[in-house]
C-alpha cells in the first residue's frame, strides 16, 4: 500500500487545516496507490457477499441503505491498513487529538440508476451531519473518506455545503440545494470533514458502482457505533500495531466487575491520559 509522497510537500498539512476550519472539507490527493486501490474493490466486493451472507438481504433492505458495509474489519484484514495510513493519522491528531478512537469504519458500493431521480430518498442521500452536535467550536469529530473510485458529479461523489459547519442552526434546505457542491477527485483521494458538515451521497448515474471509503473518529470519551474491540475480538485488536489497538478502543474499555477496575496500572482497561 501506497501512503502518499514520503516527500510531499509539508504545506498539505496546513492547507488541509485551514480548508478544513474555513470551508469544513478539505481534499488530499494521491494518498492511496493503484494496487491497495485494486485490492480495496476486490475485498469490498467479497465482504459485500459475506454481509449479504451473514445478515441476510431481507434484513439488509429493511435498514434502508444504500450498499453500506458495516464491519468491514471482520471479514478482511486488509482494511485495518487504513488505520495506518500516514495522512490519515497526522489530520487526526490535529483535529480531534491523538487520542482519538474509531467511531465507524463504513464502506459504500454506490448503485447507478438510471435517472438521477431514480434512487430511493434515504439517510444517505439527502443533506445531514454525521455528528450533529455543536459544541462552541470544540471539534469533537472528524471524517476521513477514501475515495476507492474517482468521485464525479456523474458517479455520485459526495456532495458538501462549505462552511455549514459548527453552525447552531442548520441552513435552510433551500440553501443546501443552492450552495451545495460535488466534491470530484481522483481515486486513491483522501477527503477530510468536519463531522458537523452538512453534506450528502449524490445520484450515481453513470452505470457502474462508485466505491468509498468512510471513517469518522471521534473523542475518547464518545461511544462508538460498533465497539469494535467486543466484535473482533482481543486476539484480533493485540495482533495490529499498539495505535491501532487504541483507535479501535483497546484503551478505553468500560469495565464489567471489581476485579477489572482494580487492577494493577498497567492492566487497567481505561488507561489514563485518554482525554
Amino acid at each position: 500500500m501506497s501512503v502518499g509522497h514520503a516527500t510531499r510537500d509539508l504545506r498539505w498539512l496546513d492547507d488541509t487545516l485551514d480548508r478544513l476550519r474555513l470551508a469544513g472539507f478539505a481534499v488530499v490527493d494521491d494518498v492511496l496507490d493503484a494496487p491497495f486501490l485494486e485490492r480495496a474493490r476486490r475485498a469490498m466486493r467479497r465482504v459485500q457477499q459475506e454481509i449479504v451472507s451473514t445478515v441476510g438481504a431481507e434484513r439488509l433492505t429493511r435498514a434502508n441503505e444504500l450498499g453500506v458495509l458495516r464491519l468491514m474489519l471482520q471479514f478482511d484484514e486488509m482494511f485495518f491498513e487504513l488505520l495506518e495510513v500516514p495522512e490519515l493519522l497526522t489530520v487526526v491528531d490535529r483535529t480531534v487529538s491523538d487520542t482519538a478512537i474509531l467511531h465507524l469504519q463504513n464502506g459504500f458500493i454506490l448503485p447507478s440508476f438510471e435517472v438521477a431521480g431514480g434512487q430511493p430518498a434515504i439517510f444517505q442521500n439527502t443533506y445531514h451531519q454525521d455528528f450533529p452536535r455543536v459544541l462552541n467550536g470544540y471539534v469533537a469529530s472528524v471524517n476521513v473518506l477514501f475515495a476507492i473510485d474517482a468521485f464525479s458529479r456523474d458517479n455520485g461523489a459526495t456532495w458538501v455545503v462549505p462552511g455549514s459547519h459548527q453552525r447552531l442552526e442548520a441552513p435552510s434546505r433551500e440553501y443546501m440545494s443552492r450552495h451545495g457542491i460535488p466534491v470530484e477527485c481522483p481515486a486513491g483521494s483522501m477527503i477530510v470533514f468536519d463531522s458537523t458538515l452538512w453534506h450528502a451521497a449524490g445520484a450515481n448515474t453513470s452505470g457502474t458502482d462508485r466505491l468509498a471509503i468512510n471513517h469518522q473518529f471521534t473523542r475518547s470519551f464518545i461511544k462508538q457505533q460498533i465497539d469494535y474491540v467486543r466484535a473482533l475480538g482481543a486476539d484480533e485488536v493485540l495482533a495490529h500495531p499498539p495505535r491501532t489497538q487504541q483507535l479501535l478502543g483497546w484503551y478505553t474499555r468500560v469495565v464489567t466487575s471489581l476485579d477489572e477496575y482494580y487492577r494493577p496500572e498497567n492492566e487497567r482497561l481505561y488507561r489514563k491520559g485518554q482525554g
